[in-house]
């Protein structure tokens, strides 16, 4: 049983990802050969076999019918580098932290905090030990104010707000 669904997950996905393609190449999905339709549906049943399903597949890749990119990253393209201090996070007993609280972004990425908190904060990296150190420091950000870091280098930068010291976040570089 657990095989069967397995398989029914694999024809799922392998026509989602044909379907993206095409509806990518032309504006809509009738265009989709109904060959490729039943293939799915048969592999998913059971009727055909996985090397078969798999050689169909194959054969539109090799003869790009199916153009699959391939990424070495785990980074999207155009990666969302914003940090947000939300309103209301200032207050001791609010849940309002850093959004995201650690953001992963490879090298070379400008990070932005966006300060969206009704009362200034700043940008204070820390070392180790959690002292403030000379890495990236803000002045004082009030609300709509921008504070931007381009980090070079990987490794892990923690950082919190002076004014609002149990406000802290990170920043993963890969």
């Amino acid at each position: 049983m657990k095989y069967v669904s397995m398989k029914k997950s694999l024809s799922i996905t392998i026509f989602a990802i044909i379907l993206a393609s095409f509806s990518a190449n032309v504006a809509n999905a009738e265009s989709i050969p109904e060959w490729v339709k039943n293939n799915a549906l048969w592999y998913g049943q059971g009727d055909i076999s996985e090397k078969e399903f798999l050689n169909a597949i194959k054969f539109l890749i090799e003869n790009g019918v199916l153009i699959v990119e391939a990424s070495d990253s785990k980074y999207p393209k155009n990666i969302d580098a914003t940090v947000i201090i939300p309103n209301g996070n200032s207050d001791i007993d609010s849940t309002g932290f850093y959004l995201p609280l650690n953001l992963e972004i490879p090298t070379n990425t400008v990070v932005t905090w966006v300060n969206d908190d009704s009362v200034p904060h700043n940008i204070q990296s820390l070392d180790k030990l959690g002292k403030v150190a000379d890495i990236f420091n803000s002045p004082p950000l009030n609300t709509g104010d921008r504070f931007e870091f381009n980090f070079e280098e990987s490794g892990v930068y923690n950082y919190y707000c002076s004014f609002h010291p149990w406000r802290v976040g990170s920043i993963t570089v890969e």
